[in-house]
């Protein structure tokens, strides 16, 4: 079975919720909140894990305390829409550390980066040292994050 033939039920579901709270939780405290054993619940989540629907765990930081409280977010447009100057570029940005989301979009810019920084000044260094040197940029607009409303992993 694979992931594009496989239609989570409503258990499947509840455990995905929990999880998303919290991924420490254990298969015996899931299991009594779905109403379901242990074994299957087990079995349910290493399924789940195995189609690749759970992707991975994770830990969400809290970044303003570990001295990345600077967040932009950076629109790309491509001077050259072909295979080779997308891949190169997606190549490129892949391996930059600061750039913690990376998206595809559409509209008047070709991709969206999510930046993480300690300061303008560190924000700044990385634009014009690493960013702005990756071949194929024709446009970038970057907006500030002032203020975070709501950031969130749960999409169930």
């Amino acid at each position: 079975m694979t992931a594009e033939h496989y239609t989570p039920d409503e258990k499947d579901l509840s455990i995905l919720r929990w999880l998303q709270k919290d991924a420490k939780m254990s298969i015996r405290d899931i299991s009594a909140r779905i109403n379901l054993s242990p074994t299957p619940t087990h079995e349910r989540i290493k399924r789940m894990e195995k189609l690749g629907i759970i992707k991975e765990y994770t830990t969400v930081v809290d970044r303003k305390k570990v001295n990345k409280g600077m967040m932009v977010i950076c629109m790309i447009a491509l001077n050259v829409h072909n295979k080779k100057t997308a891949g190169k570029f997606i190549e490129e940005v892949g391996k930059l550390k600061e750039v913690v989301e990376f998206y595809n979009i559409s509209g008047d810019f070709d991709f969206m980066l999510k930046i993480l920084a300690p300061n303008m000044d560190e924000f700044h260094e990385f634009f014009v040292n690493k960013l702005s040197e990756i071949e194929g940029i024709g446009q970038t607009k970057s907006i500030f994050v002032m203020n975070s409303i709501k950031e969130s992993v749960q999409i169930l």
